[in-house]
């Protein structure tokens, strides 16, 4: 059963939850149940709806990744969610990595033209443009360290598949667990250290700004690096 204190926003349109390392975002080939099927379990039982909760998925996180994720409980929000995902700024969204290596500067901008191999499920990053390649932009800045490890917040220009774990791979800086990507070895509960921290969007209906921000995971370093 989804617990209140994961609900990051709700109203008639739209449910936002703070998403689970390892939790999948909507069905895949695996079967497992998802967090969209708890989210409609928590609507049917909370606002006592009989039969079958439309529950919109607009865009999804990473498996082993944590952080916002946005549902919407009507069609007509559904459409325009999935258009601002699509539209480049729709949604400014703010990730923070916890990563093996500063990186030179500690702020900066990295441009790479990702191309996606679907059978590894992984994303390769170049300098230069390739064939079927799709252009990656994020900004990222260093707020924060520890003995071991540096905290990176990152802002998406783009949404490419895997783009943080790939483009921060291609400068040599490896997310905390993300064994794909050149991580030395894995985390605990098989995640990695890359949190979806904040989203800032124009309300599908309301046309109000929202500004949502997800509490970091319960481990002890993430909680080290929140304080």
């Amino acid at each position: 059963m989804l617990s209140k204190n994961r609900i990051l926003y709700e109203d008639n349109h739209l449910i936002v939850i703070n998403k689970l390392v390892g939790e999948l975002c909507q069905g895949d080939e695996t079967g497992d149940r998802t967090l969209q099927d708890d989210v409609k379990e928590y609507l049917k039982e909370a606002y006592n709806k009989p039969g079958n909760v439309f529950l919109g998925s607009p865009h999804r996180l990473d498996r082993p990744t944590s952080g916002i994720v946005i549902y919407t409980k009507t069609e007509k929000a559904l459409k325009r969610m999935s258009e601002a995902f699509r539209d480049e700024g729709g949604v400014k969204k703010t990730y923070w990595a916890i990563v093996d290596k500063c990186p030179d500067p500690e702020q900066g901008t990295l441009r790479h033209y990702l191309v996606r191999n679907s059978s590894q499920n992984k994303s390769y990053a170049y300098k230069d443009e390739k064939k079927g390649s799709k252009l990656a932009v994020l900004d990222y800045r260093l707020i924060g360290k520890s003995d071991r490890y540096y905290l990176l917040e990152i802002d998406l220009h783009t949404g490419r598949h895997h783009q943080i774990r790939s483009q921060l791979a291609a400068i040599g800086v490896h997310i905390k667990g993300d064994l794909k990507y050149g991580a030395e070895r894995s985390n605990p509960d098989g995640g990695i250290c890359l949190h979806a921290r904040k989203a800032v969007f124009l309300h599908p209906v309301k046309k109000e700004m929202l500004e949502i921000t997800a509490p970091v995971p319960e481990d002890a370093l993430w909680q080290y690096f929140s304080h």
